[in-house]
């Protein structure tokens, strides 16, 4: 696997920012200003000072703040599967592949083979502000924002010092530490940072389950980030990154680690004149490699089942946006996007007394590309938004071959048709400020997302459980409406309130097609125990709820909250007729977050609350993950005007909460109770 280019990291950093010499232009290092018609829809903003103060440190944790934005599996980047991490909102379901999309400064930062988020490559400290809309539509971000989507921004020097450092020892000996370095000069600025984390890790499985086999799960991650924004012209900033990480993580067995690796760079030009304007180039390189065991019933050993020896992926792409004047209370976007991404499996599997028999790779590459155009139009109270976009998609080179080890003899040759779409999108929507404390607001959206080459062309296990993949699958479709009010009573308080139905037809999930012992299609033998599964597009996923927000700001006070309540269900025929009229897998009715909280200079307390209702393991609703709920809590006290010290904990009253459980009914937990304590610089 490719090694992170550090030195180029470092260049990238040195490059000075140098603002043109008489030039009267605000350089923001942001994209260009929000749409006003984004006031139709559903919107949760994260600032710095709360993505901070996390008891985690981890970005996932602080989406959580956001109730109904949910991974596939409640464990977080320490201990999950990282092909476990895909995103999702409003209870429409999810797998590995994240049905909403996460943006950083404009780039799609979704893996281009598997579609899962890589959490460990987004330090805390580098993020400057985080904007989640809810509700789907593929329109203004491009294709994949089924659910909604994820902005996040870097930080600028509104939110960054020019020197901060971050050192915390916690439980089961585990480091959290990181650095940055801003240089300002004029307009523009530069920034390097590096974040880094290890533990020796908890035994996942619960106690009384647990067996010789049983070990704790260590995980040792890095990342590195430069950034520069530098006038270029009057009224154009050019703002280049460069960034990469790595992840190790074990899963608490023998024959259970996985490695990722990344490493991304962009340039994006903004243009701030008469003519606002946009262009955005990038390209993402990924390697993932992870091992999977399989454990007697006794738990006594761990026996090596597959090794996904390297996956290596690319994303590539490119976005073209214009907002020309039109005068006031009118805001008009057009633009086109392209991506394409391309990437493989190389595994062996099929083991015979601890040796692999077999060879598999799995692999091929999909296009996309479209033209955009958004507009609102504000009169008096009133706003009115409507957008749309028509994308054009291509599925090539789908390939899979397996072959034996013992004389390279060819098991399976087989080249997948390629395939080809179009696909219309889009999004209207209007808010309507009755009096000043009260906004209406309607939307109505329609978005789509092509199947990733993971679900497309790799089989894969977990356990004694084997999933075939399926490269007939179609593109996800969803249509769906919401309303809601935000209500501002009193100055520091807002509460808003949103009703939503969606449905996602062609959902892809795990179909249950079998059980073990047995040989089946696409996965060879499955153990007793294990259930055979195969990648299929349902009927439909419908999902109704509501989702209601509140904040309270006064002076250094602090209280917010957020609920989800989620009705989704599966329609479904044919082969996945038993599915019919149950609930998604890994889809939980309620998600709360509560925070309570103090702030005054470097000084900061805060307490926050989350519950998770009970949800289903599997596609049958067989196997119940229990109802769970934390308290994480944060501190800072100075000791200086630079220093402070940082005390941080984590499920502080270490409630068992159930990621995870096998066919054989054996509960992966998530993480336990962790305690943090640490010194901050910032100066």
């Amino acid at each position: 696997m490719t090694r992170l280019p550090a030195a180029a990291l470092l260049l990238a950093a040195a490059t000075p920012a140098a603002a043109q010499d008489g030039a009267d232009v605000v350089v923001r290092g942001r994209g260009l200003a929000p749409r006003p018609g984004d006031q139709a829809a559903s919107v949760v903003t994260l600032d710095a000072a709360r993505i901070r103060e996390n008891a985690s440190n981890r970005l996932e944790s602080v989406l959580a703040d956001v109730a109904g934005l949910q991974q596939f599996r409640r464990a977080d980047s320490r201990s999950a599967n990282p092909t476990s991490q895909g995103i999702s909102l409003r209870g429409i379901g999810g797998n590995a592949s994240s049905r909403a999309l996460l943006i950083l400064d404009g780039v799609p930062q979704a893996d281009p083979f598997g579609g899962w988020v890589p959490f460990p490559a987004y330090a805390t400290d580098r993020i400057g502000a985080i904007r989640v809309t809810r509700g789907g539509g593929s329109g203004y971000f491009g294709p994949g924002a089924l659910a909604g989507t994820v902005e996040i921004d870097s930080a600028d020097p509104r939110d960054q010092p020019a020197l901060a450092a971050d050192l915390a020892y916690g439980s089961r000996r585990s480091v959290d530490a990181g650095a940055s370095a801003m240089l300002k000069r004029g307009a523009g600025f530069a920034t390097l940072s590096a974040a880094y984390a290890r533990g020796d890790g908890f035994i996942p499985t619960v106690a009384g389950q647990r067996g010789p086999a049983d070990r704790p799960a260590p995980y040792e991650q890095f990342s590195a980030a430069a950034r520069t924004v530098v006038d270029v012209a009057p009224a154009t900033e050019l703002q280049a990154s460069l960034s990469g990480f790595t992840d190790t993580r074990e899963r608490g067995t023998a024959f259970t680690r996985n490695r990722s690796e990344g490493a991304d760079a962009s340039l994006r030009l903004v243009g701030h004149g008469a003519l606002g304007w946009s262009a955005l180039a990038y390209i993402q390189t990924r390697a993932f490699a992870s091992q999977f065991a399989g454990v007697d019933a006794a738990r006594r050993t761990a026996t090596q089942t597959l090794d996904q020896y390297n996956t290596p992926a690319t994303g590539v792409g490119g976005r073209i946006e214009l907002a020309p004047r039109l005068g006031s209370g009118t805001d008009l976007r057009l633009g086109a996007d392209v991506r394409r991404v391309d990437g493989r499996t190389q595994e062996f599997y099929t083991y015979v007394a601890g040796l692999p028999t077999r060879r598999r790779v799995a692999g091929g590459a999909a296009l996309t590309y479209g033209l955009f155009a958004d507009a609102s139009l504000t009169r008096g109270p009133v706003t009115l938004t409507l957008g749309g976009r028509a994308d054009r998609w291509e599925l090539t080179d789908g390939r899979l071959r397996e072959t034996a080890l013992a004389d390279g003899a060819a098991l399976t040759t087989t080249d997948f048709a390629d395939r080809r779409g179009t696909e219309w999108t889009g999004r209207a929507g209007a808010a309507w400020t009755i009096a000043a404390p009260l906004t209406l607001r309607a939307s109505a959206y329609r978005g789509w997302r092509l199947p990733t080459l993971n679900e497309l062309y790799r089989p894969f296990r977990v356990g004694t459980d084997a999933v075939a993949a399926n490269a007939a699958l179609a593109p996800e479709r969803l249509t769906g409406v919401d309303g809601g009010l935000t209500l501002t009573p009193l100055a520091g308080f807002s509460l808003t309130g949103t009703l939503f139905w969606n449905r996602l037809e062609g959902a892809i999930a795990n179909v249950t097609a079998g059980r073990g012992p047995g040989t089946f299609p696409g996965v060879g033998f499955v153990a007793a125990g294990g259930t055979y599964r195969v990648r299929r597009n349902l009927d439909a996923i419908r999902s109704t709820g509501v989702e209601v927000d509140a904040r309270w700001d006064h002076g250094p006070w602090f209280a917010q909250a957020s609920w989800s309540h989620v009705a989704p269900r599966v329609e479904a025929s044919g082969a996945a007729l038993p599915l019919d009229d149950l609930r998604p897998a890994q889809t939980p009715r309620d998600l709360v977050s509560a925070a309570l909280g103090w702030r005054r200079d470097a000084a900061a307390l805060s307490a926050t609350l989350r519950h998770s209702a009970a949800q289903f393991e599997d596609d049958q609703n067989t196997r119940l993950l229990a109802a769970a709920t934390t308290l994480d809590t944060y501190a800072a006290l100075p000791l200086t005007r630079r220093i402070a010290i940082e005390a941080r904990a984590e499920n502080l009253f270490d409630a068992r909460v159930e990621a995870g459980v096998s066919g054989t009914g054996v509960v992966e937990r998530a993480t336990p109770r962790t305690l943090w304590i640490g010194l901050r610089l910032r100066s």
